[in-house]
């Protein structure tokens, strides 16, 4: 079999069906800004291709720092990565986080300047402090010697970055303020998408112990880290059903709560798995879920 394009092999450490989990939350909190008399688009689409260019990064980090600790070897269940496979060398993948990097701080900041322009100085500051710490972040989940993502908090980070400061981020960046039902929708976005992560390192389980990578499942056990993934769920469920009713003007502002079914189905699907390598056949639905909560809301915020 041939080596595939550069261009090719790029793409696939890109991991592109992971950009829409990254999308939602900053779709989530721009829909809920649609209430506002006045939307930017240029500045959510700004906000998009930053939340983009992070995942990418961290993509590519997580390909790097799993590929050269060992983690990513032949008995790791999920698609292989491009270091795994040699596509490419450590000193070009890493290359490719340095200006991936880049190209992240210099959206983040055309962000920042499109919401605050150069008056206010200290949102600015505030959201600059962000955007780099969101780089460190993508890189250090499982890249350097003290990796968080090898000290079982990836959950944590997951929740803060795709809930917390996605959904309310960017809704304090199209409004200047927040409310109660932001926070509703941050939580249920940050809840699903660590439920996303929990299904891939419960996936993994198994070779993430053999090597020493400790995440929230390694250290639970398979049959806790299901109860987890149920919890995750519920409060996802519960969130946003919270947040629909505070927001909800009239009944096709509902529609999000058709959500509430598929993710039913998820966790019962998810409490009969037995064998460990099916728990990847749940992570493309649930993330489209996720995703799909976004648009839903941000559909029916903008015409009805």
């Amino acid at each position: 079999m041939s080596k595939p394009s550069l261009i090719r092999i790029w793409v696939s450490a890109a991991r592109l069906r992971t950009l829409p989990l990254s999308m939602a939350g900053i779709i989530t909190g721009n829909a809920l800004a649609a209430q506002r008399p006045f939307l930017s688009w240029v500045l959510f689409g700004s906000t998009l291709l930053t939340a983009i260019s992070l995942q990418i990064l961290s993509n590519f980090a997580n390909d790097y720092g799993d590929g050269i600790k060992g983690t990513d070897n032949e008995n790791r269940i999920g698609p292989k990565r491009v270091l795994q496979q040699k596509l490419l060398s450590t000193a070009t993948l890493f290359r490719g986080i340095v200006v991936t990097a880049i190209i992240s701080m210099g959206m983040a900041v055309t962000t920042i300047f499109l919401a605050f322009g150069d008056s206010e100085i200290t949102s600015s500051l505030v959201f600059f402090g962000l955007g780099l710490g969101a780089i460190a972040a993508a890189y250090k989940y499982t890249a350097g010697k003290r990796a968080y993502g090898y000290r079982a908090l990836g959950d944590v980070f997951v929740f803060m970055f795709f809930g917390l400061l996605a959904v309310c981020g960017s809704y304090f960046l199209q409004t200047k303020e927040f409310n109660t039902a932001v926070w509703w929708f941050a939580l249920t976005m940050g809840c699903l998408s660590v439920g996303v992560l929990n299904l891939n390192n419960m996936r993994d389980i198994e070779n993430d112990t053999a090597v020493g990578k400790k995440t929230v499942a390694a250290i639970l056990g398979i049959v806790l880290a299901k109860n987890y993934q149920g919890i995750l769920m519920l409060i996802s469920c519960t969130s946003l059903t919270l947040g629909v009713v505070e927001i909800a003007q009239n009944r096709w502002h509902f529609l999000p709560l058709l959500a509430l079914m598929p993710l039913g189905i998820h966790v019962l699907k998810m409490f009969r798995i037995k064998d460990h390598a099916d728990f990847d056949n749940l992570l493309k639905p649930l993330a489209l879920t996720t995703f799909l909560i976004s648009l839903i809301l941000f559909a029916t915020q903008h015409l009805f």
